[in-house]
């Protein structure tokens, strides 16, 4: 054997060990890493309890004020005073505008000069049948004239009940001279000017909103319409609202359910009315609307979080008392502040997962971390 053949051989036989070599440590190191056990993931729980739950139907609603009216003037006139300011509440009756009334005080001026004028025909018309009455009696006129007198006078009194229309007609002008308002409520911006000549019906001068009480409106799917329904042939159901930035809700009762379902949309309209006392409720506000149907007692519940969606519906994971993991399906309902109404599925005092879902399985080893 030569120098240059020795030499390959004991490289060779030393590069064969060296891959020897390494190969066992890598089978060992394998084997040492399937023997590791991985801890049993932590997760946060929460007990299951039973505690007093309203049954709510939450909606968006818009504040809309109980009457709306649209003063216009009747009568055609120069405007001589305004007696409010914009914005200001004001009372059923309360005087807002001033027409000038001259003109319609000298008209009521002249038809009762009229209605005395022919009141005084009229007298002297119902003298004059009265005379020839007895004077047909006994023969000494013919009736056509008799016939003539008499309708005279009747053509005078009818002629004094257009007169005296005609005077209650003007006195009835001389009262839309002022413009009062027509209910209880708050006035907007005012859309004339004094001194500006109004038509009768032509333009709109205020509006007034009657705001004490107003009316909330809102809209539910079709769905819980049954429930309401129900609920309502029991007694009356209070309505909730918040208004954004303000945590204390006003509360108000449900007074109105329409008569149709929106066909579109798929829900139907109810109104809320509320006293509105401090005057939180404005007209066009949007605000969340809570309709209470009926509390129910002992009603378990468990927080929201704990509640996942699955391809069979809603679970929980239940912890076991030796610590494993069970999914268990469940019934809900209504969710309020963040917990949620179980209807079937858990039992008062079980512990269900609130933190951690996602790494486990059922039956997987927990362990149960400490949560503030």
């Amino acid at each position: 054997m030569t120098y240059n053949h020795l030499r390959d051989f004991i490289v060779g036989s030393a590069t064969w060990l060296l891959f020897t070599i390494i190969f066992i440590f890598m089978i060992h190191g394998c084997s040492s890493k399937e023997k590791i056990a991985m801890p049993p993931p932590p997760v946060a729980v929460a007990s299951v309890v039973a505690k007093t739950v309203p049954v709510q139907i939450n909606a968006v609603g818009n504040v809309e004020p109980y009457q709306t009216i649209s003063v216009k003037a009747q009568i055609t006139g120069q405007i001589t005073k305004i007696n409010f300011r914009e914005g200001q509440d004001v009372r059923k009756g309360q005087l807002l505008f001033e027409l000038d009334c001259r003109p319609y005080v000298e008209a009521l001026k002249q038809a009762e000069a009229n209605l005395a004028r022919d009141t005084a025909q009229a007298k002297n018309a119902e003298a004059d049948l009265q005379r020839y009455t007895a004077l047909l009696e006994d023969q000494f006129v013919t009736r056509q004239q008799y016939d003539q007198v008499r309708t005279n006078w009747a053509a005078l009194e009818a002629t004094l009940k257009a007169d005296k229309a005609v005077v209650e007609n003007s006195r009835v002008q001389i009262q839309y001279c002022s413009i009062n308002s027509p209910i209880d409520g708050r006035t907007g911006s005012v859309k004339v000017h004094q001194g500006n000549i109004l038509k009768a019906n032509d333009v709109e001068v205020v509006v007034v909103n009657q705001i004490e009480p107003i009316y909330v409106t809102f809209a539910i799917p079709e769905k819980d319409l049954p429930a309401v329904k129900k609920y309502q042939a029991q007694g009356k159901l209070k309505v909730d609202a918040l208004m954004n930035g303000d945590p204390r809700p006003d509360t108000g009762m449900l007074t109105f359910i329409d008569n149709a379902v929106n066909k579109v949309t798929g829900t139907i309209t109810l109104k809320g009315t509320f006293a509105n006392r401090e005057k939180r409720l404005w007209p066009g506000q949007f605000v969340t609307v809570i309709l209470t149907l009926t509390t129910l007692p002992d009603a378990i519940v468990v927080p929201s979080r704990a509640v996942d969606t699955g391809q069979s519906g809603q679970y929980v994971f239940v912890i076991k008392p030796d610590l494993t993991a069970e999914m268990r399906p469940v019934t809900i309902g209504s969710s309020l502040g963040g917990e949620t109404l179980i209807l079937k599925g858990l039992q008062v005092g079980e512990q269900v997962v609130t933190d951690g879902q996602l790494r486990l399985i059922p039956g997987a080893n927990v362990t149960i971390k400490e949560t503030p």
